[in-house]
Formats: C-alpha cells, structure tokens, sequence
C-alpha cells in the first residue's frame, strides 16, 4: 500500500492543500490536488495543483517564477486535507502580487485589506 492509498479523497478524486510557510508559518493559499498533483509535488519536491477551472495540472510559479519548494507534507487526522509546508520564492503566493491569498479580514461586517501589494501583478504575468 502506498502513501497515496491513505488518502480520503472526495468525490471529485481531489483533496484541498494549504500551503503553509515554513519560517513564518503564514497561511499563502489553498488550492486542489488529485493523485497526479500530489505525485509529481513529492517527485519534484515542488508544489503540483490540479486547476479546477482549467482542468489541467499546475506547477506553482510556472509563469510567475514564485515557485513553492516543498520541505514537507502533512495530512490530517481524517486523511482529507494536506498541509505542504512551503519555501516560498520571491516571497508572493497570490495572484494580487500580495504574500498570502488571504489578505481580507472581517472588521464592523465588512472584508478589508490588510495586507499590502507587494509586485504589480501586470509585472508578473
């Protein structure tokens, strides 16, 4: 039996990763990963996601350059959720330009910005 079997993966064959900093612990982003993804993160020691809208395979960074080098993986207690602890390079994560997908924070009923642009995104893609 494989690492790959203990996997509870849903209905859609996927399981959501959080890739999580490893110095800093910051959440950067959650994305979707299918057996294929999860295989080839482990083989290249770099984070593989499964794109839901485009139905395809993804390599984090594969046309921004901020690639994210896996230092490990973990999986939850309900073998339904897999945190990869991440070397981020070029410190971004988000498609904004931001570090981390997560730069909204609920104040007084409203979501408001917290976190700063870091890179224009028109520089990045």
């Amino acid at each position: 039996m494989s690492y790959i079997d203990d996997i509870g993966w849903n209905s859609d064959g996927l399981i959501p990763a959080i890739a999580q900093d490893a110095d800093t612990g910051l959440i950067l982003m959650v994305a979707w990963m299918n057996r294929e993804a999860l295989e080839l993160t482990v083989e290249e020691n770099r984070a593989v996601y499964w794109s839901r809208s485009r139905q395809k395979l993804w390599r984090k960074g594969e046309q921004s350059g901020h690639e994210q080098q896996l230092l490990e993986l973990r999986l939850d207690c309900d073998n339904d959720v897999i945190i990869l602890k991440v070397n981020q390079i070029g410190g971004l994560a988000c498609h904004t330009g931001r570090a981390s997908c997560f730069y909204r924070v609920l104040r007084d009923g409203q979501w408001q910005i917290v976190d700063k642009v870091i890179k224009d995104p028109k520089d990045i893609y």
